[in-house]
């Protein structure tokens, strides 16, 4: 006797070769013997034999017409013997009954299992919903392999095209244009980025590093939305002819000096700072907009600006015009240059021309300065901000030693990026040079004295602090606060960003509580926007720095590829290098840093290198040492620095950067010299530091 028998929800036939009670002893076609329960037999037949009885029983399951068999079932609950007299016109055989049951069993969507061996037909409704859905798979899965296969074939499918940033970034995995561009990544054995690019949905390397950028920070664009300018406030218009200094690409230009010469002999510097903070108010529309953004965005060649243009340029200290501003003027004494008395006051001032680093640099150097050769304009101010300036750092220097740190050093290298039709141009400049160190001094003599003005009306502010921990690490963080601290690596007792309200929150901030002084005398702390205590100050200070952070890591990531394209331009294969710590240098000529396995030698050490390849979408760099050559004295000294040095020359390095206001240029990471990833930030060179 043979069976017919449902096991583990598979139908499968065998011999008896014995029986106890209900439990059945059965040998399968395949040789395999298992035990069988009466309640799991459907059928039980002597003939044919059970292996032909299933072979037929699936080629009778093949050509039965489901849809005629849903139609013959009926509305009503049927075993599948019962339906089968129905089906076939007769009592079906052992074969044909089986091969029904497979039927029926494989088409859950026709009939409905109500027990063994008993089903009922899907109501017309439900029928027709399903078959719609397995219709519309089947259409899907065409359209699915469609696109892939247009993607091997090097095309670019419409659907695709319309989801590219969401493919890459923040994909969903259930879409058909996911899986589609999975399955010919996979038989393609390469990733998304790299088959978008190869197919064109992305124009470049460049395009989708931005990309990336762009769709976690700036989802819904880089555009402002509409605004009306406000008015500017009525001010006296001080009498002085101010000079900005800022590099050729510069456009928020923040900042202005001026330089009078008072009977008594004495000499009074202007620092005139531009002032949105005038006419924006906490909580407008322009204040939602640059809360959103925090800071402008550089990267070499382009930047995204954190306040509209219409507005940077009702604020901007453009030549021709009187413009407000928000002035600290020092009364000085030129025999020693000792400050005599400091004033803050909110003003028009003239500015008479916008001077440009990239006419003046080889004009305006040391040399030159002290032998008051050469002829540019502003020459007699800028000599004499110049001697002040070095008094400045010299009293810097002064208090550092006080903290007990050793001196700055001002013999590292920075870069500046240009690009012009993308293609890019990189220049190294010394740091402390005669211009970028005039800017830096009065701009943290400007931050460090409105830091005091702040703390002594009892008005918080946000601040910069470094030092007072114990070890290295934590003494050299720099740390963003609500009142005044020390920042001992610039050496001063209190530091808070003002002096870039065009381009940095934290500045606009400050802006509004230094006003609140300036106005409110000791009704400040009860006038100022923000309170003692305030906590969407300390909510301020922690997006800050959050954005901050992202957006100097990202302009980190676009140096290094205007880095590589700068290879590729120049076809440079060998190059020199000089070894920053173990196993890590960089380039001699621009700055890009290589990790090299195994390369263990003095710091300091200049080698040769072969650049064997370099990817332009994960950055990476191919390489291997040539030639070891001696230490290169020069440099060595761009980065023989102590550590406990680098981050506070990172933020003296920060404020040339934020007056030099190139679009994107860059200092030595201070990682590469052992500093921290914050002090990296601070001295990445870009005028958000």
């Amino acid at each position: 006797m043979n069976l017919f028998f449902e096991e583990s929800g598979d139908f499968k036939v065998g011999t008896v070769l014995s029986q106890q009670g209900e439990a059945f002893q059965v040998e399968t076609p395949t040789g395999k013997r298992t035990k069988v329960r009466l309640r799991d037999v459907l059928l039980q037949f002597d003939t044919p034999s059970a292996a032909d009885m299933i072979a037929s029983a699936n080629r009778l399951s093949g050509e039965i017409d489901v849809s005629f068999l849903w139609e013959v079932a009926g509305e009503e609950e049927f075993g599948f013997a019962e339906l089968g007299s129905e089906y076939f016109g007769h009592a079906p055989k052992p074969d044909e009954a089986a091969g029904l049951l497979l039927k029926i069993a494989a088409s859950p969507i026709y009939f409905h299992k109500k027990g063994k061996g008993r089903y009922k037909a899907a109501p017309a409704a439900t029928l027709q919903a399903a078959l719609a859905g397995i219709e519309k798979k089947r259409l899907q899965a065409e359209q699915q392999a469609a696109m892939a296969g247009e993607l091997k074939a090097g095309r670019l499918p419409d659907a695709i095209r319309a989801v590219v940033r969401q493919l890459l970034y923040k994909p969903d995995k259930n879409s058909l244009e996911y899986k589609a561009l999975d399955t010919a990544c996979a038989e393609l054995q390469t990733t998304p980025a790299r088959l978008l690019l190869s197919v064109g949905a992305i124009a470049s390397a460049k395009e989708l590093h931005m990309a990336r950028f762009l769709t976690e920070h700036f989802p819904r664009g880089t555009g402002f939305p509409s605004i009306s300018l406000p008015a500017l406030p009525d001010l006296p218009t001080a009498d002085v002819r101010a000079f900005s200094i800022d590099d050729v690409t510069t456009t928020e230009i923040d900042d202005a000096l001026s330089v009078q010469h008072l009977a008594d002999g004495m000499v009074r510097v202007g620092i005139h700072i531009a002032a949105p903070a005038l006419a924006i108010a906490r909580d407008d529309a322009i204040d939602a907009i640059a809360r959103d953004r925090m800071s402008t965005v550089y990267m070499p060649g382009d930047k995204i600006t954190m306040l509209p243009d219409e507005l940077v340029g009702h604020f901007t200290l453009a030549e021709g015009a009187p413009r407000p501003a928000l002035s600290l003027y020092a009364t000085l004494d030129p025999k020693d240059w000792t400050i005599v008395s400091t004033q803050t006051v909110a003003e028009n001032v003239n500015i008479a021309a916008n001077l440009r680093h990239n006419d003046l640099d080889e004009h305006v150097t040391e040399e030159a300065l002290a032998a008051g050769s050469g002829d540019y304009p502003h020459k007699n101010e800028i000599a004499l901000l110049w001697q002040w300036a070095q008094a400045l750092e010299s009293g810097r220097m002064a208090k550092r030693a006080a903290f007990g740190l050793k001196p700055e050093q001002n013999n590292r290298v920075d870069f500046n990026f240009y690009v012009d039709d993308d293609v890019v141009t990189i220049t190294r400049r010394k740091r402390g040079a005669p211009l970028d160190k005039i800017v830096a001094e009065l701009m943290i003599f400007a931050n460090s004295t409105w830091g005091k003005l702040l703390h002594d009306h009892g008005v918080p502010g946000i601040y910069r602090a470094q030092g007072g921990g114990q070890g290295w690490a934590t003494r050299m963080q720099v740390r963003m606060l609500t009142h005044a601290a020390p920042h001992q690596g610039l050496g001063v007792d209190q530091y808070a960003w003002s002096t870039s309200p065009l381009r940095r929150y934290t500045d606009l901030v400050n802006q509004w509580q230094i006003l609140a002084c300036v106005k409110g005398g000791v009704t400040a702390p009860l006038v100022a926007p923000f309170k003692p205590r305030d906590a969407d100050l300390f909510a301020i200070v922690s997006a800050f720095d959050s954005a901050y952070s992202a957006y100097a890591d990202f302009q980190s990531i676009m140096e290094r590829y205007w880095c590589l394209r700068w290879l590729a331009q120049q076809d440079v294969r060998q190059v020199d290098a000089v070894l920053l710590k173990d196993e890590l240098l960089r380039l001699v000529d621009i700055p890009l840093v290589l990790p090299m396995t195994g390369v263990r030698h003095a710091r300091g050490t200049q080698l040769r290198l072969e650049l064997i390849d370099w990817d332009d979408v994960d950055l990476s760099v191919q390489a291997r040492v040539l030639e070891v050559t001696t230490v290169s004295p020069a440099l060595a000294d761009e980065i023989e620095l102590e550590e406990a040095d680098v981050a506070d020359e990172a933020e003296q390095a920060a404020e040339q950067a934020v007056e030099q206001s190139t679009e994107a240029p860059a200092q030595l990471p201070v990682e590469d010299a052992g500093g921290s990833a914050d002090a990296d930030h601070e001295a990445s060179g870009d005028p958000l530091a």
